[in-house]
């Protein structure tokens, strides 16, 4: 209790004691919610200083909004986020540690309340268009929903989506506070002829030739830049899907009392991004518009995580809020930040499918990142995606070369200064001189695994987990 004490003046009450999370007085008017995600999009537009991102919908957003510059996802895999962002919860807290329907432990646990429960029941009318990937999915109850199932694809055809989100505010919506939660598949992989054009958009795709494949990834090469020029195209696609849904709203003028957030549930399918903690991964763009409540074009370096939305929505809806680890972003949308928010932001990683069990936690205050990988010296089981490899014709920057020497096969702990070494190139954990930031980092990182009560400190619950993945592994 003292060490945890001491710790209390660098780690949130939210994310250490999520049992005194507390929601603002809500606003004079009860919004309506938008919440929209993107699929495995990093920090590539236009807003975020990317210039090959063309993104003029999601940048007037964030000029009519807060735009965070340090946004976080709780874990870079699907289900994870995306139950982070509908419970207010950790992965490792509400249970869904990988993908749905992979896995028997794959799931949310029984009993915990969701965003869409608790605002249905507040009397808003709930729409989800596409992916939910959650486990059990009658704990996410909508009213409205296209296209279910297993057609996430379906909203790569945006005109489509803005015609369903027009559907959904005629009919059911109509003159009701609504709560709809937009999930673009865009710029999830398969990166094939639709990736590039999907019934014409954009309309002016990307030649591999004139993009370059993301910096952090230290390569080039013909097959990266191919996924590149992809990715991007599908990035644009969506950005355009966004202004058609942006105009549904103003047309039946509801844009103006509807909340807008923002996200991605995590970041690109490239190496060294998707199913790690690395920064490329975990860093997603995070965008909060509340009419009354934001301050428009604020940028702020406050720390966000997924598991702020659910706090958020409910304090701009006026419901009192469940024990959640996440706090509502109001104090923040104004532009200052209080004293009281959290200096440490965490991420974790269980697994992705079974066969990817590789349990990594982590924790990064103003400048360093500590990594703690969990079966340290294991290979990674997913070292590499698609074309974005070293090798099979792609020139590798000698300077990255170490760090894909790291991320192949982990060591116990990892540190990095995110302020000389962004693309975390160069592991200081041995280094004498940054012992102190170790400890501290250690002991953040470790009362907030207490706090939420993380399985994985118990050792015996570490091995019967990876017994259990292995398992299912080897029947399939």
């Amino acid at each position: 209790m003292h060490r945890l004490a001491l710790l209390l003046g660098l780690v949130a009450a939210p994310d250490i004691a999520p049992a005194l999370v507390q929601s603002a007085p809500p606003a004079e008017r009860t919004p309506n919610v938008l919440l929209i995600t993107t699929d495995d999009m990093g920090l590539q537009a236009g807003c975020y200083g990317d210039a090959l991102a063309v993104t003029p919908n999601l940048d007037s957003l964030a000029a009519q909004g807060v735009l965070f510059e340090r946004g976080y996802t709780t874990q870079a895999s699907c289900s994870p986020a995306r139950a982070s962002l509908l419970t207010g919860l950790y992965p490792h807290q509400n249970g869904q540690i990988g993908l749905a329907g992979q896995h028997p432990e794959f799931r949310v646990k029984d009993g915990t309340p969701t965003l869409s429960t608790l605002l249905r029941n507040a009397g808003y009318e709930t729409g989800i268009l596409g992916k939910l990937h959650l486990s059990p999915g009658d704990a996410f109850p909508f009213d409205f929903a296209w296209p279910g199932g297993s057609q996430a694809m379906a909203t790569r055809k945006v005109r489509t989506v803005a015609d369903k989100v027009a559907e959904f505010l005629d009919g059911p919506a109509k003159d009701k506070p609504f709560f709809l939660y937009v999930n673009y598949f865009d710029p999830h992989r398969p990166f094939d002829q639709d990736a590039d054009q999907t019934e014409g958009l954009p309309e002016k795709p990307y030649a591999p030739d004139e993009v370059k494949p993301l910096a952090y990834l230290g390569m080039d090469g013909k097959p990266p830049r191919a996924e590149a020029a992809a990715y991007y195209n599908s990035i644009r696609r969506m950005d355009t899907g966004l202004g058609l849904l942006f105009d549904v709203l103003k047309e039946r003028d509801r844009w103006d009392d509807t909340l807008v957030i923002f996200v991605s549930d995590h970041g690109p399918p490239f190496a060294r991004a998707k199913t790690t903690v690395y920064e490329a991964g975990v860093h997603i763009p995070f965008i909060v518009r509340w009419p009354g409540v934001s301050v428009p074009g604020t940028r702020t370096g406050a720390f966000a995580s997924l598991v702020d939305i659910m706090p958020t929505v409910l304090d701009a809806a006026g419901i009192k809020p469940p024990v959640m680890s996440g706090r509502s972003l109001r104090p923040v949308l104004g532009g200052d930040v209080p004293d009281d928010w959290r200096k440490l932001l965490f991420t974790e990683y269980t697994a992705h499918a079974p066969e990817h069990f590789a349990p990594r936690r982590t924790v990064r205050d103003e400048r360093f990142k500590l990594i703690h990988n969990l079966l340290p010296d294991h290979p990674n089981p997913v070292p590499y995606q698609g074309s974005t490899r070293p090798g099979r014709g792609n020139q590798l920057d000698p300077a990255f070369e170490a760090a894909y020497r790291t991320m192949e096969k982990p060591p116990e702990w990892e540190l990095y200064d995110l302020v000389s070494d962004p693309f975390e190139l160069t592991n200081l954990i041995d280094e004498p001189a940054k012992q102190e930031e170790v400890g501290r980092l250690k002991a953040g990182l470790l009362a907030w695994r207490e706090e939420t009560n993380d399985p994985l400190l118990d050792p015996d619950e570490l091995l019967r987990l990876k017994t259990s993945r292995s398992k299912k592994h080897e029947k399939k």
